[in-house]
């Protein structure tokens, strides 16, 4: 009787062309908005003495969970990425100049890595449920053989 494999040696799938190209492009958006925020508020229109540049800081931790295609972190980035959003539409709404510019920027790049997100989310939670129903039916196959 062959052994049932079980999720620790079965190796991991490696992800097809929709969830590399929908992590490209939201690590993309996600290291654009991180360098708007910075150079934002560092050099092209500071406001105060530099401090909001650490508004990007929460941006920041959700790099690594991108690299690892942790659906946790895309799943939180895709709600954190509505207050980043409503800044931008604030700021765009009240300011002039270069910071209503960068505040336009911020909100498109805000919508493109919720999109994205929610692209790779979907995705991968539809590919997820198709894999678990082609392992019960194999499952079950073996099982009756």
């Amino acid at each position: 009787m062959p052994s049932a494999s079980t999720p620790d040696d079965t190796p991991p799938r490696a992800p097809d062309a929709i969830v590399r190209s929908t992590r490209a492009a939201a690590l993309a958006a996600l290291l654009a908005l991180i360098a708007l925020g910075l150079a934002w508020e560092l050099w092209l229109a500071p406001t105060g003495s530099g401090t909001l540049a650490l508004k990007v800081l929460p941006l920041v931790f959700c790099l690594a969970g991108l690299l690892r295609h942790r659906m946790y972190t895309f799943r939180w980035l895709s709600l954190l990425v509505w207050l980043y959003f409503m800044e931008g539409v604030v700021r765009a709404t009240t300011e002039s100049g270069v910071s209503q510019l960068m505040a336009v920027l911020e909100i498109v790049l805000s919508l493109v890595l919720f999109i994205v997100s929610g692209i790779y989310i979907r995705w991968r939670q539809r590919n997820g449920a198709a894999l678990a129903a082609a392992e019960k039916a194999k499952a079950a196959g073996e099982a009756a053989a």
